[in-house]
């Protein structure tokens, strides 16, 4: 088939590395345009784009393809169907009636639960054992046009955000290729508007850990902010008054203890660190202290006597 295919971070690119193997006709690639990046604010190209010139597909990065330019631009590739996952903006109705087969969208969600920008963190916050990837005919809506294919993924009590991406990733690009495949017969179901939840963006703030909350709502802050933005809680030590101390793992351990919420509790374990929360405690077992590099448990705990975590 002839594919347009648009998509910008690293979730999109097992997608359109499978379309390309899958060895479809891709006649342009949109992705978002290159931004400014790390310290030194060095303008970047996405992983998209790289891997698109790498095997010398036409880029196209346009700010926005409500600009009558892109569209007659998008037009005149005469494509079969334009496949979207992760592009980053709202598709107007032109963009999407321009191809035969419409705009197919691959969403980190079973639809219509999760619409929006953070499926994948909402899902794990939430305590869900399942979650999955939608194919769905893309219309004027956030996430909202039919259903054509949907394949199921657990996620396990050691799945952070960043694993449960990867796995995510990968399912979508084989779901999209079952769906090139058989595109005249597959079936287009609406999806139920009762079952919707939405997905709103993460925001920095959301990564402060509240002691006073059970264990496993805070391991599950941990896990789904890991690899941004990072849960985090202000410590103090021997070494210091007060600092913020990341936390990018932890586990939950079942023991009985006196101590308070945020309180550090001597453990029976050297090279450990564990934390009281409402109901149980938290091992760390990997963090990060503000302008330090992430260290294993063990090793920070050779560095810092913990004294209290908390807001």
């Amino acid at each position: 088939m002839k594919i347009v295919f648009a998509g910008t971070p690293e979730f999109s690119l097992s997608v359109l590395t499978a379309l390309i193997n899958a060895g479809h006709d891709i006649v342009g690639v949109y992705c978002q345009p290159d931004r400014p990046k790390g310290r030194g604010r060095i303008l970047s190209a996405c992983a998209v784009k790289e891997q698109a010139l790498k095997h010398k597909l036409p880029v196209f990065q346009p700010e926005s393809l409500k600009d009558n330019d892109a569209q007659k631009t998008l037009f005149a590739l005469n494509a079969d169907v334009m496949v979207v996952v992760a592009y980053g903006q709202l598709l107007p109705k032109l963009v999407l009636d321009t191809p035969k087969y419409g705009c197919l969208n691959i969403h980190a969600s079973l639809l219509p639960r999760w619409r929006g920008a953070a499926p994948i963190q909402r899902a794990i916050l939430a305590g869900d054992k399942t979650t999955g990837v939608s194919i769905m005919q893309m219309d004027e809506g956030l996430d909202t046009g039919n259903i054509l294919l949907e394949k199921t993924c657990d996620i396990t009590d050691i799945d952070n955000a960043q694993t449960l991406h990867d796995k995510l990733s990968t399912l979508g690009a084989k779901a999209i290729i079952e769906v090139l495949e058989n595109l005249d017969n597959l079936p287009s179901t609406k999806q139920n508007e009762e079952d919707v939840t939405y997905a709103k963006k993460l925001k920095k703030d959301e990564a402060w850990i509240d002691w006073s909350q059970s264990a496993d709502k805070i391991n599950r802050q941990i896990r789904a902010f890991n690899p941004y933005p990072i849960a985090q809680s202000n410590a103090t030590s021997d070494k210091f008054e007060s600092k913020v101390l990341r936390i990018l793992s932890a586990s939950i351990v079942k023991e009985n203890y006196h101590e308070k919420p945020g309180e550090v509790i001597q453990p029976p374990t050297k090279g450990t660190c564990y934390i009281a929360t409402a109901d149980a405690i938290l091992s760390l077992e990997k963090v990060q202290l503000s302008g330090k590099k992430i260290a294993n448990i063990k090793d920070f705990s050779n560095a810092y006597q913990l004294h209290k975590l908390g807001l």
